[in-house]
């Protein structure tokens, strides 16, 4: 059972090179097969700062990857550019999908653009985003009940400050009725730099568990009070039909300088519809 590592607001062009090398070590230590990358990849949209991204996931060695653009990775100064080739220094970067996905035995990995070129910051996620992701989860659960079921997007579906309410992606409340309907069970995002999980069918009615995970600043110098750099690293568990996500916080500490874990908490998610012989052997064969 290989982990996910999510990891969020890198911002390259404000990278610690101590921190970037802590968090390659981590990485050479747990060995990820999968990675997702929440979004403000970069600081300010330049292909300077776009070549060191991609230069570092490069050389992490992670088999794959989900990356989705945050509002950084729009230009803002360079107004011609945020006007008619917002993403343009992105694609040359990471190429033309901005919203890519993922298929592995543990994890079905959907993601949305949520930024937009006309906003400065805050995020909103459209209808017709909202359905297709919604097929598409009722697609990978009729398909593999046991997979974990994820949707990525930059922008926070929940806050735990007030100060941070105004930074709630826009359109969220229809968006998690209908993916909790179609199978999903997290989502990613990032945006805030605060990192925490909260489940969201104890906040609002949904028709199944759901939680929200929010990564920190993986490694860029624009850290919160009380918040360090941190990533993510989320284990799939699955037995007798009963699925769990083991979530571990992984915070670089200073005075060792290393990434160090330092909250683990399990995930609780509905369990696989039908207790059938084939979705038992397969949690029997992905269990931790």
């Amino acid at each position: 059972m290989t982990p996910l590592l999510h990891l969020s607001d890198t911002h390259f062009g404000t990278a610690q090179p101590r921190v970037v090398r802590a968090l390659e070590r981590l990485v050479q230590a747990q060995k990820p097969g999968l990675a997702v990358l929440s979004g403000d990849i970069t600081q300010r949209a330049t292909r300077t700062q776009f070549a060191e991204a991609r230069d570092f996931i490069g050389g992490l060695g992670v088999p794959q990857w989900v990356l989705i653009p945050g509002n950084h990775d729009i230009p803002l100064f360079d107004l011609r550019a945020r006007l008619w080739t917002p993403y343009g220094r992105y694609r040359e970067a990471f190429g033309h999908d901005l919203a890519p996905e993922a298929d592995t035995a543990d994890w079905r990995v959907l993601s949305n653009n949520t930024t937009r070129w006309y906003r400065h910051k805050h995020g909103e996620i459209s209808r017709r985003q909202i359905v297709e992701t919604g097929r598409q989860l009722q697609l990978a659960a009729d398909a593999n009940p046991a997979q974990i079921r994820i949707v990525v997007v930059h922008q926070p579906v929940a806050v735990q400050h007030v100060e941070d309410e105004t930074d709630v992606l826009r359109g969220s409340g229809p968006a998690l009725r209908q993916w909790a309907a179609a199978g999903a069970d997290i989502v990613l995002a990032g945006h805030i730099h605060l990192p925490f999980a909260v489940p969201l069918h104890q906040r609002q009615p949904l028709a199944r568990p759901l939680w929200a995970v929010q990564a920190g600043t993986a490694v860029s110098l624009r850290v919160r009070p009380g918040a360090p750099n941190s990533v993510n690293l989320l284990r799939a568990s699955c037995r007798d039909g009963e699925r769990q996500c083991r979530l571990e916080r992984w915070d670089f500490i200073a005075a060792a300088g290393e990434f160090m874990l330092v909250r683990e908490e399990t995930l609780a998610l509905a369990p696989t519809p039908v207790p059938a012989a084939h979705d038992t052997a397969r949690c029997l064969v992905h269990a931790g």
